[in-house]
């Protein structure tokens, strides 16, 4: 008994330092500042969303950063409680409140829901708007939209339009239904499309007093309960289809287990159809009775969304990488996320010019997802710290393809850069030779220029902390391997500009002594790379080089 209370006890404190650790280092004043403005971010988000019917960002980001909020908040005790639907209530009160969902963030807490209770059902979380229908003796009598789950819009004008909302029932009953309004969408498989902004589109539809046709047809209709209806889902959805309304039996399965619940979840993740879904719902037939229900997430539904294909990711640092022709590459080094079962890191922002355009800077929340489900991406940035730290860019103007030959302030990265390209296959083709290689020898101080390798030897690269006798020999014999290469690898390795179908000498001297006016001449060459080619054999850099290269009895040198 001991042991267990002591393992208990161990096992949240671990929990609690975790914890405690994924709280950002901040002092109270920007604590209190950064809350503030994710709440403002997130209200802004609500009104439009509630008031206006338009979508300002992707679900899941929504999703994710109401979820920082709360994490923010519990870390900084602070008690800024979000209310997503204080913007949303309407003129018209629902009869029976929208309870809404609890999401459940994993497996575990599925499984720690499906614990003990008995009739138990799944079905995909339709992702669209939430109504409720009413009708009287039979017939459509009033469309309410969700709101604040206690009041919202009459949308009955336009729930009358849509052609998948019956007008009336096959029996003369007075019934309330809830359910979601969405777009219709010709096998949709969510795993590869996502949610294509299909809820904003139904939300914009509704607002408006007359639908065109084609507008109205395209709206379709998920009856998800029947508050007054018979005890058990399935009886439920079996009367509801006797009296005419779309029919949902398809999309409502019996499960007892969480390997249930995850075959179905991966199913319809991946299955087309003709809308789109965000998660499943996990629901159990027994339920209190309908005057019982509030506008909050109630015991006997939850919500279990599907993997993330946007991912909320703070920015922790922008490095700026420069290529070996000069080309500056933002990257941004980030909190680690997940999507699709990958742990995202760092991602790239393609150009200097799109992170003066983004202006990101750490501490910045940023949108990413997987391009071919393989590469992370940056989208857009979703919310700015309060607190903006400065940054020293680079200069585009101080890098090219003929700046940084060696590792001078500034230079470190373009000369690695460099030196990767020269052993690469693209250039010598150097057998156990890459970047960990020239970043190891850098710093350790053995590369003050791009060749002071050639005159390393085996013994020399064993004194070297971090190669052993056997590295530091297969390393020394891949680098002399270096003195056999013909003449145009070389070439291709010092950075030749590309020459098209341009006749190539095979020694330095006749190429260097052409001019602007004879490389234009050959085949393949335009006035811009000629005027390249003359720089680079022009250059004092390079020519350096060529200098040593022909004392160490390189062939065409």
């Amino acid at each position: 008994m001991l042991l267990r209370l002591f393992s208990a006890f161990l096992l949240s404190l671990i929990c609690l330092t975790a914890a405690a650790a994924d709280c950002p280092d901040w002092p109270s004043a920007r604590a209190l500042g950064e809350i503030t403005a994710l709440q403002k971010q997130i209200d802004t988000w609500d009104d439009s969303y509630h008031r206006d019917g338009r979508s300002l960002v992707a679900d899941e980001l929504y999703d994710q950063a109401l979820a920082r909020l709360t994490e923010w908040r519990r870390c900084f005790d602070l008690s800024l409680t979000p209310e997503p639907l204080r913007t949303a209530g309407g003129k018209i009160a629902h009869p029976i409140a929208h309870t809404g969902l609890e999401k459940l963030r994993d497996s575990r807490a599925v499984e720690h829901w499906l614990r003990g209770r008995e009739d138990l059902w799944i079905q995909p979380k339709v992702d669209g708007v939430a109504v409720t229908l009413i009708y009287r003796k039979g017939v459509l009598d009033q469309a309410i939209s969700r709101g604040d789950g206690l009041s919202g819009q009459d949308w009955t004008n336009s729930a009358q339009q849509v052609p998948a909302i019956p007008r009336q029932l096959s029996q003369p009953l007075d019934l309330l239904v809830q359910g979601e309004l969405f777009w219709r969408l010709t096998d949709h498989a969510q795993a590869k499309a996502g949610s294509l902004n299909a809820r904003a589109t139904v939300a914009g539809l509704m607002a408006r007093r007359e639908l065109a046709p084609a507008q109205a047809a395209g709206i379709g209709l998920f009856v998800w309960d029947w508050p007054q209806g018979p005890v058990n889902l399935s009886a439920r959805n079996a009367a509801l289809d006797e009296l005419g309304l779309p029919s949902v039996a398809p999309y409502s399965q019996p499960i007892q287990t969480l390997a249930d619940a995850e075959r179905w979840r991966e199913h319809w993740y991946r299955t087309p159809l003709p809308f789109a879904s965000d998660g499943v719902v996990l629901r159990q037939s027994a339920r209190p009775s309908a005057e019982r229900w509030q506008a909050k997430a109630p015991y006997w539904a939850v919500a279990w969304k599907y993997p993330f294909a946007k991912a909320l990711a703070e920015v922790r640092k922008v490095d700026f990488k420069v290529g070996r022709t000069g080309r500056i590459t933002p990257v941004l080094e980030l909190k680690p996320v997940t999507l699709d079962d990958r742990q995202i890191k760092r991602v790239s922002v393609s150009s200097l010019r799109r992170w003066e355009e983004l202006d990101i800077r750490p501490g910045d929340q940023v949108s990413i997802s997987l391009a071919g489900l393989t590469i992370p991406r940056l989208d857009d940035v979703v919310l700015r710290a309060a607190e903006r730290v400065e940054l020293n860019a680079p200069s585009a103007a101080d890098y090219h393809p003929l700046s940084c030959w060696q590792p001078t302030a500034g230079c470190e990265s373009q000369f690695l850069a460099r030196l990767s390209w020269l052993s690469g296959r693209q250039g010598l083709a150097l057998p156990h030779v890459g970047p960990g290689t020239w970043e190891k020898l850098f710093e350790t101080g053995h590369l003050n220029g791009l060749l002071d390798w050639l005159t390393l030897d085996a013994q020399e690269l064993a004194n070297i902390n971090g190669f052993g006798e056997r590295s530091s020999a297969r390393l020394s014999n891949s680098f002399q391997s270096a003195r056999q290469r013909p003449f145009t690898h070389w070439l291709k390795a010092l950075g030749l500009p590309p020459t098209g179908q341009a006749r190539l000498a095979d020694s330095w001297q006749e190429l260097a002594q052409r001019n602007t006016e004879q490389w234009q001449a050959e085949a393949g060459i335009g006035p811009g790379r000629a005027a390249q080619l003359s720089a680079f054999f022009r250059d004092p850099q390079v020519l350096a080089l060529s200098e040593k290269l022909r004392a160490a009895g390189i062939d065409g040198f």
